[in-house]
């Protein structure tokens, strides 16, 4: 794997000591802006640390939010319905190892969900996430959050494209993410919140997504 060859190399350096010296310096120095940043943000903000640094996310166009709130609200009714864990949106923080996230959409089982408390403000890694794409956060959902969500095993992790209307299920296999299904036509059927499968056009199609939602009422 990429990080354990990363690591040969700088164990065959000369100063490889010394540079483990600086990284562990400026992972220190990050783990007290970390702490500034739990202290300074409020629930008024959609704020990120990202390896470092602090992203405050900007707002978000219609067809960003009506596609949250689509898939949002049938995976929400549907866990309940089943007692299968808890569903969050938008601004629920994953703590991670080095790195704090909020995505779009969260999934915790019953065994992760069982202690939360109501006045809970940092969650565990998701059992399943969902980032909603943007020209802003596009880089970051397809590069260190994929990465990050990858090595802490979220099993189950849906890139959507608001704009072409398309949906990437990406299913933990051997350690690595693979790409199960991309498609803007069909169903996606999630491996991790059993039973639950739903029509793709279901995401964007606010009629659609309602006879969904009143079939999963039923």
């Amino acid at each position: 794997m990429f990080h354990e060859n990363l690591l040969e190399q700088i164990l065959d350096l000369p100063d490889a000591a010394i540079l483990m010296q600086e990284v562990n310096t400026r992972l220190n120095e990050e783990r007290l802006r970390r702490e500034k940043f739990y202290n300074d943000i409020d629930e008024s903000m959609k704020a990120e640390f990202i390896n470092g640094e602090i992203i405050v996310h900007s707002p978000v166009m219609k067809r960003h939010n009506t596609a949250t709130g689509l898939l949002y609200q049938l995976l929400n009714i549907y866990c309940y319905k089943h007692s299968l864990g808890f569903v969050g949106f938008e601004k629920i923080m994953t703590v991670f190892s080095r790195n704090d996230y909020e995505p779009d959409i969260v999934f915790f089982g019953n065994e992760k969900a069982k202690d939360f408390k109501e006045v809970q403000t940092l969650f565990p890694v998701p059992d399943f996430i969902v980032e909603i794409l943007s020209k802003s956060t596009a880089k970051n959902d397809r590069g260190v959050k994929f990465d990050d969500y990858e090595t802490h095993k979220v099993a189950e992790y849906w890139i959507i494209d608001p704009d072409n209307e398309v949906v990437e299920q990406y299913l933990l296999q051997e350690k690595r993410y693979e790409l199960n299904l991309k498609s803007s036509n069909g169903t996606v059927k999630s491996k991790v919140i059993e039973g639950f499968e739903i029509p793709i056009r279901a995401i964007f199609d606010e009629k659609l997504n309602f006879e969904i939602l009143q079939s999963l009422l039923k």
